[in-house]
């Protein structure tokens, strides 16, 4: 079921027994609060993007667990989001978004004031946990504030809307933030987030559950995490030390586990993922652009940040600005979005999204020996395009496609793409990153094992050690440990292109028409 099949054409003209309710103040109201959580979310998506280079310099971690500083939430929201989803449709959507809101906001203070690498990590996966209660609560329970179809749809575009510029003004609100504080201010953001909509949900927002809920397999959220863990290890992994006992095993553990959880949910009454909604081919396309488009957006972040910083010397707070005008155009994107589709096909605008995000990063393979900081800001408003314009409309054709009842699992499905982009954007193309930054680094002679592991892994790392050796050997390194990166930030450029390319065809193929 597609979009333009879900939207009435003239709610004022059926009879007034058939005539859907529209929604009023209070709903909408009720919009505004819902958007609270879901900016926090995304903002706290990519704000670390901004953070790394202080924690880099600060905690000194290796370029794997700096990638872990960034994957572990994610991570572990993509691991629960379709278990918290079925959970909110069976304990009431609305409690479990007030649960998650009160523990996300206890743990990101303990995670502000982390004193290692490792407990940050700690804190940022129970982040993790308290988070996927939040984001599938809020996608399914505009489901039950915005029954008219056309009112949904601008609903989820401003949901959608939100998202993205969240996602977009994370490094803008990490650089404000790091301007005058230590990076561990950038996670004590969530408390003004949170307080709000703590205190009002009760009052605008009505409860919501699935009247005959299914019973939670706790076998299929173990399976699930099991696939996801070991496989962003072992990307991480092989790439950082190439083909290892430990790398294939945990890449054998990941597809062993895959297949018996997608083996399980065709097999189970109460599966955790159900896979009959795959057989829409809208809801599946929908969900692949969902992926690709965060996919893009958070890869995209975790190499420009740096660049933005640690190359072209701007603090904090002038590289996130430089990010602004993206961050509007994909609000503006995604408002407009609601408005075309009424006109053209939904796969259409998706498509469009995806390859709008993929001539964003041709712009940087074209120009990768001059990246200067206006074709970085001119690279990110392109791919923010679309990833406004793909996002919403993906987001929409996924709810639409099932009944009421079944609104929290399919915004988990939802999220879960989501996360899973932002896990796997940063672990796919940042590791790339790492190795090529890692073959092409050159270290000046006579560095101690310590100072060269540093210098060998990270550019902040180097640019740390390059702070403590004298002037021509500092020198030497800076420059040859700001070329590698950049040239690290060609190659993942060249693959992200492939990926939203292939992933333009792939969309176009299982949403067409059927004859």
């Amino acid at each position: 079921m597609s979009i333009t099949n879900s939207i009435p054409t003239s709610n004022a003209s059926a009879p007034a027994e058939a005539r859907t309710p529209r929604a009023g103040r209070r709903e909408w109201s009720g919009l505004v609060l819902l958007m609270l959580p879901v900016l926090l979310i995304s903002v706290d998506n990519t704000v670390l993007s901004f953070a790394l280079p202080a924690i880099s310099l600060d905690l000194r971690p290796s370029s794997t667990t700096l990638l872990w500083i960034v994957d572990i939430y994610p991570l572990v929201l993509a691991g629960l989001l379709v278990a918290m989803g079925t959970l909110g449709d069976r304990v009431g959507r609305r409690k479990l978004l007030l649960i998650g809101a009160t523990g996300f906001g206890v743990v990101s203070v303990a995670a502000a004031f982390a004193p290692t690498a490792e407990l940050l990590i700690a804190a940022r996966a129970v982040m993790g946990f308290f988070g996927a209660m939040i984001m599938p609560s809020t996608l399914s329970l505009l489901r039950s504030l915005f029954l008219d179809a056309r009112q949904r749809t601008l609903a989820i575009a401003v949901w959608a809307g939100a998202f993205a510029a969240g996602s977009s003004l994370g490094p803008i609100v990490g650089g404000l933030v790091l301007q005058h504080f230590n990076w561990g201010a950038v996670f004590l953001i969530a408390v003004p987030f949170l307080l709000p909509l703590l205190a009002l949900a009760g009052v605008l927002i009505p409860e919501s559950k699935d009247p005959a809920p299914l019973r939670i397999d706790v076998v299929s959220v173990a399976l699930s995490l099991l696939t996801l863990a070991p496989l962003v290890f072992a990307i991480k992994t092989l790439t950082h030390d190439g083909v290892t006992l430990l790398g294939v095993g945990a890449l054998v553990l990941a597809l062993t586990a895959g297949t018996l959880f997608l083996r399980r949910q065709l097999r189970i009454d109460n599966p955790l993922l159900d896979l009959a909604l795959f057989r829409n081919a809208p809801f599946a396309g929908s969900v692949l652009a969902n992926f690709l488009s965060v996919f893009s957006l958070v890869g995209f972040l975790f190499f420009v940040s740096q660049h933005l910083q640690l190359v072209l010397g701007l603090d904090p707070l002038d590289a996130g600005l430089l990010l602004l005008p993206g961050a509007v155009l994909s609000v503006v994107a995604g408002l407009a979005a609601a408005y075309v589709v009424r006109r053209v096909p939904p796969r259409l605008v998706i498509v469009s999204g995806i390859l709008l995000s993929a001539a964003g990063f041709g712009l940087i393979v074209l120009l990768r020996e001059n990246l200067t900081a206006g074709v970085v800001m001119l690279a990110f408003g392109i791919l923010s395009v679309g990833v406004g314009s793909a996002e919403t409309i993906s987001n929409d054709t996924i709810l639409s496609s099932v009944p009421p009842q079944k609104a929290g699992a399919a915004a988990g499905v939802s999220e879960t793409a989501y996360e899973l982009g932002a896990v796997l954007g940063t672990a796919v193309l940042g590791a790339i990153l790492a190795a090529s930054y890692r073959a092409s680094v050159v270290l000046p002679e006579g560095l101690g094992r310590g100072a060269s592991a540093q210098a060998g892994e990270t550019l902040g790392g180097a640019l740390g050690v390059a702070g403590e050796l004298p002037a021509a050997d500092a020198l030497a390194l800076t420059e040859s440990a700001r070329a590698a990166f950049d040239s690290g930030v060609g190659v993942t450029s060249i693959i992200a292109v492939v990926l939203m390319l292939a992933a333009a065809v792939a969309v176009q193929l299982s949403m067409r028409p059927r004859r």
